[in-house]
């Protein structure tokens, strides 16, 4: 009796695992815990990297592109309106997501485990997007080598690659300003330099035989893969120094290549063109879907990229200002490009004498074989053209920097103990594996597999994913719940605005463009090209891989739980244990349960879970025997520990210390 009462009168016991900082003395914090991941060096740097990262080729490449296929001034309408409905809501969406828990798009999904599948479908999309986008630029650095000459080379007919029906329009008006010839048979010096000299295309019978590889455009690819490479060695510490220019300068060349297109004679007629709405397209789902995909090809919503930028951020950035800067700045900016393009066409037509929409053929090489077009007009041309494809270089560049530190920062984020301090190394090794993937593309025809890529890689599995996101955000996770999370970051809740778009305007307009675009598909094409059978199931292929990866990972986050399969489903649904801010100064209300000794405190239950601990009726139970302490489940009527699913108390079911041995435990949190 008295060893039990001696036993019983000791000072209780704390147990390792329940030790605060205190506590535990002085304690090396870090041997334990990966390198740290770091974060922007300033504001300013997130901000840039934004508008860096939206702000891109898909402005001056394929925004005024799709304008021009999808009847000019009417593709401002779905446009705009897919802005305000999807885009700025969406985009607000992702940086709250990754700035509130400072986890790329796999760990991200903590929040819900049950859809980190959507974190692999982004991975997967970003990826082929990078392979490709990186395609871009090297054609980008071939027009700048290019443009390194006294002489424009695509100036004048006479080379090798030229054909007979080559014909430099310059001075071909008589003296009514006509055209004596019929030029609808004839071919450009600058789009025959596209086609039979950079991209050698005659060199390939089609997609199923490429042809052989480019050792000019293998090399400039290497080279496009190297200065990303570079700019991001270390992660957001050095690619957040590099946009201060690339995200400033475009806009000087931008305005001065606008002021020089719109003082050419014509022009106008390009810009009525541009702004005159032909409201029949409006009956087409292509342009639906075209203003759809420009809103995530030009913000980037769905990609990963907004995620893994905000979660570099401090925990009470502005991201809701953040969010109508970049997203407004955006789209004057692809404004600003559509009347440089369009008054370049319009001055071309008079050139020609023909219609505007009948000046070039539709197609990615727009930039390539217009812009090098009017370049030739203008005094100092390789002056000209040269800062013009450098403005280029400087677009692409800040979106493949997000592309990389998004697969990148999603692995790392997964796997931090191994790869978090050889995030050099692993960043190299990303970009050999995308440079040897990419290699098809250097080919004769490889033009051919970068329109596949481009019209199936993010097409509707990028719907898919972004719909998946909302509706597990809003739906599973709690619209409530987010919306607090938000109020403990910014001070304040979302309006209804936000609310009423993540609810219902944003996946229900998404879902019916995603059935629409299924039900009126369109084959692919490049030019005459018609892809075969075969290459359009490629395609489609492509594109249903990102979507599987979404029940595929419900598959997995299901056979990791315990109990029935409805019980298995409510527990993967769940938050994870660990879910919320990653420092412990900004772990608040439901979050403020944290472990010792981290650099990103977690709360105890991931501990209890790994030890053995299961959901039971909204409450964190666990079995487990962790030094001093002996921690039962309900069901032995002991210990239970609430979880964000219950009240705010802290549950204690019939706690019966003695049947633990000799041993006492102290409850701390």
């Amino acid at each position: 009796m008295k060893k039990l009462q001696g036993a019983h009168l000791r000072k209780p016991v704390t147990p390792d695992l329940l030790m605060t900082p205190s506590d535990q003395g002085d304690v090396d914090l870090d041997m334990d815990f990966a390198a740290d991941r770091g974060n922007w060096t300033g504001k300013l740097d997130f901000l840039l990297s934004c508008i860096g990262y939206c702000v891109g080729l898909g402005n001056v490449w394929r925004f005024p592109y799709r304008a021009y296929t999808n009847g000019g001034g009417a593709f401002l309408v779905p446009y705009f309106l897919m802005l305000a409905i999807c885009g700025i809501p969406l985009f607000f969406l992702e940086l709250s997501l990754g700035q509130f828990s400072s986890l790329g798009p796999l760990a991200v999904w903590k929040i819900s485990p049950l859809f980190k599948g959507a974190g692999a479908a982004m991975l997967l999309i970003v990826g082929l997007v990078a392979i490709y986008y990186n395609m871009i630029i090297a054609y980008v650095l071939f027009y700048l080598f290019a443009s390194l000459t006294s002489d424009l080379p695509w100036e004048h007919c006479g080379n090798w690659w030229n054909t007979e029906l080559c014909l430099e329009h310059r001075g071909s008006k008589d003296g009514n300003g006509a055209l004596p010839l019929n030029l609808t048979c004839t071919v450009s010096p600058s789009e025959e330099y596209w086609s039979r000299y950079v991209l050698h295309i005659q060199g390939s019978q089609g997609i199923g035989s490429p042809g052989e590889i480019r050792w000019n455009l293998c090399l400039c690819l290497l080279l496009a893969w190297v200065i990303v490479f570079l700019c991001i060695l270390k992660g957001v510490k050095s690619s957040g120094k590099v946009v201060y220019f690339t995200a400033t300068f475009p806009y000087l060349i931008l305005l001065m290549l606008l002021v020089r297109g719109v003082t050419l004679p014509g022009a106008w007629k390009g810009i009525q063109f541009y702004l005159t709405p032909q409201f029949h397209h409006l009956l087409s789902s292509k342009v639906w879907i075209e203003a759809a995909l420009q809103i995530f090809y030009s913000l980037g919503v769905g990609f990963g990229g907004l995620l893994t930028f905000a979660s570099y951020n401090t925990f009470h950035q502005n991201i809701y200002r953040d969010t109508f800067i970049v997203t407004l700045g955006n789209a004057i900016t692809s404004i600003l490009a559509g009347f440089a393009i369009f008054s370049v066409l319009g001055y071309m037509s008079q050139e020609l004498g023909v219609p505007v929409d009948q000046v070039a053929k539709a197609g990615p090489g727009l930039a390539f074989v217009v812009y090098p077009q009017a370049m030739t007009m203008l005094p100092l041309s390789p002056f000209w053209s040269f800062l013009f494809f450098f403005m280029l270089l400087t677009l692409g560049l800040d979106s493949q920097f997000a592309f990389l530190e998004t697969i990148v920062t999603a692995v790392t984020d997964e796997f931090p103990y191994y790869l978090r301090p050889k995030k050099a190394v692993f960043s190299g090794l990303i970009c050999v594996a995308m440079y040897l993937m990419g290699l098809i593309l250097t080919t004769d025809g490889g033009m051919y597999w970068l329109v596949l890529l481009d019209d199936y890689s993010a097409s509707f599995g990028l719907m898919v994913v972004v719909i998946t996101t909302c509706l597990a955000v809003t739906r599973v996770y709690g619209i409530q719940r987010f919306c607090r999370d938000i109020h403990m970051m910014l001070g304040f809740k979302p309006g209804l605005y936000f609310r009423a778009c993540w609810l219902f305007l944003s996946p229900a307009t998404l879902l019916a463009l995603l059935v629409y675009s299924i039900v009126k598909y369109q084959p692919s094409e490049y030019g005459s090209y018609r892809f075969p059978p075969w290459a359009e199931l490629l395609g489609i292929l492509m594109g249903l891989l990102s979507c599987l990866m979404i029940p595929a990972g419900m598959l997995v986050a299901v056979l990791r739980e315990e109990g029935s399969l409805w019980e298995r489903l409510q527990q993967a649904s769940r938050p994870a244990m660990d879910w919320g801010p990653s420092l412990e100064e900004n772990r608040t209300g439901m979050y403020v349960a944290t472990l010792a000794g981290s650099q990103s405190p977690k709360p105890l239950m991931v501990h209890m879970r790994k030890y053995g601990g299961h959901i039971c009726g909204g409450l964190l139970c666990a079995r487990m025997t962790v030094s001093a302490a002996c921690i039962w489940s309900v069901d032995k009527k002991l210990f239970c520990l609430q979880r964000a699913h219950s009240s705010a108390d802290t549950c204690l079911g019939d706690f019966k210390p003695e049947i633990c041995g000799e041993d006492e435990v102290t409850v701390v949190g």
